[in-house]
């Protein structure tokens, strides 16, 4: 997400960043403090960030590497006319306030000229304080020390503001307010883009988008979620009411203006003209587990038929396979996306099987990042962010089936029955284990 953001913002990641992966702490070269506040106002992962002043693991390298940071940078926040506070703040551990104070006098040797302001300072300084992930085994002392600059929060308070437990209109599968804000910062949307959910359901993802003045659109094969009918998703709730649709949930945000429309359509069909017509597709694509992979087909059709029937024929659903769906989806996202526009979306699967061959792929799209969030101990989900990088020409239409890469991605077909196989194996080991 911050590399995504960083390079919405005109910087650009450093690869040679230190990136601890036991320490909630991360140590980022940005290139100015208004693009460190532009990061900010857009990332759900990142709590807050502060000016560097100095680092260690230990009080004393701390104190150290203070005294080394140029006086010429501290002095504008220190001024006689100013005011400020110091917070402390440890990850996992939790200190007295004779301890904290302890800890802020020791820093009597940096030049504060200031007044002290605990309700309305203008500055704050911070000290960090790393003791580990393990609350079992919590050290002494810190791994690691940071003393800096507060310059901004990031935007956490939306995971709880656009929680989906408050929302007008959910489904089964409505995504989670903190993965959808994730999603939408990956594709880098911005205002005035267009953005796109060919599997929209209730609109979590166009809430998002529109949230950072994107104006957003959508389709869907289900007729009735598209317009809010049947049977409610809530608890105690028998029927959707009325007022239950994609609409109303932009409109109880207050984001009703950004909203272009939500078509019924089966995303195995085309039904827009030829063009690049959007800046990001972002979507969530059925897995078979708790919505069905359907695509709409016809009685009379074969697979091998390519003509058009002049007779009447009766369309009915009919089974899409996974792999199918995502191969569609990435020929639709090179045809219809500007260039430089961002694809974004989940892909589900089996971990004993996983390797990072079978990540569908497309002459037209440059895959920027691959990102794994947990669902059980056999099975996860990846969110697969592409980049538009190539012209599409129709030769690219089916370019994928030449690939030798294209078999690896038919274990995608099986997911569902391998998603339950290891539900089933589960339950029979604890009633296994109840009859002990």
């Amino acid at each position: 997400e911050i590399t995504s953001l960083l390079s919405l913002c005109g910087g650009q990641f450093s690869g040679e960043q230190e990136i601890r992966v036991n320490s909630p702490f991360w140590i980022l070269n940005v290139p100015s403090e208004e693009m460190a506040r532009g990061l900010m106002k857009r990332t759900v992962c990142a709590k807050s960030i502060f000016e560097l002043w100095g680092h260690g693991r230990s009080a004393g390298e701390l104190y150290a590497s203070l005294k080394n940071y140029p006086m010429d940078k501290m002095l504008p926040y220190l001024q006689s006319n100013s005011t400020y506070k110091v917070h402390i703040h440890t990850f996992n551990k939790t200190l007295t306030q004779a301890q904290k104070i302890k800890k802020i006098d020791a820093l009597e040797f940096l030049p504060f000229k200031g007044k002290v302001n605990l309700k309305n300072p203008e500055h704050i300084f911070w000290i960090l304080e790393d003791y580990g992930t393990n609350p079992n085994n919590v050290p002494e002392e810190p791994f690691h020390l940071y003393f800096g600059r507060w310059i901004a929060d990031g935007q956490r308070e939306l995971i709880e503001s656009y929680s989906v437990k408050k929302r007008h209109f959910i489904g089964n599968t409505s995504m989670d307010a903190c993965l959808s804000f994730i999603m939408v910062n990956h594709g880098r949307v911005k205002p005035n883009d267009v953005v796109y959910d060919p599997f929209v359901g209730t609109g979590g993802l166009l809430i998002s988008s529109a949230h950072f003045g994107a104006y957003v659109c959508g389709t869907d094969i289900d007729y009735n979620t598209i317009h809010g009918l049947g049977k409610a998703t809530r608890k105690n709730q028998k029927w959707r009411g009325p007022d239950e649709n994609i609409r109303a949930n932009l409109r109880q945000y207050d984001l009703e203006k950004y909203y272009l429309d939500a078509l019924v359509a089966d995303s195995s069909r085309p039904i827009w003209r030829k063009g690049m017509l959007f800046d990001a597709i972002i979507t969530d694509p059925p897995y078979g587990i708790r919505e069905a992979t359907r695509k709409t087909g016809s009685q009379k059709e074969t697979v091998k038929s390519v003509e058009r029937s002049t007779e009447n024929q009766i369309f009915v659903s009919s089974n899409y396979h996974l792999s199918d769906i995502f191969f569609d989806l990435l020929k639709f996202a090179a045809e219809y996306l500007v260039m430089g526009g961002r694809l974004v979306y989940w892909l589900p699967i089996y971990k004993p099987e996983y390797t990072e061959e079978i990540i569908p792929r497309h002459p037209c799209l440059k895959l920027i990042s691959n990102c794994e969030q947990m669902l059980s101990s056999h099975t996860s989900r990846r969110l697969i962010t592409m980049e538009k990088v190539k012209e599409f020409k129709d030769q690219d239409e089916n370019s994928y089936l030449l690939d030798g890469q294209y078999m690896p991605y038919r274990g995608h077909n099986s997911f569902r029955e391998k998603y339950f196989s290891g539900v089933t194996k589960r339950i029979a080991k604890e009633e296994k284990d109840n009859q002990k």
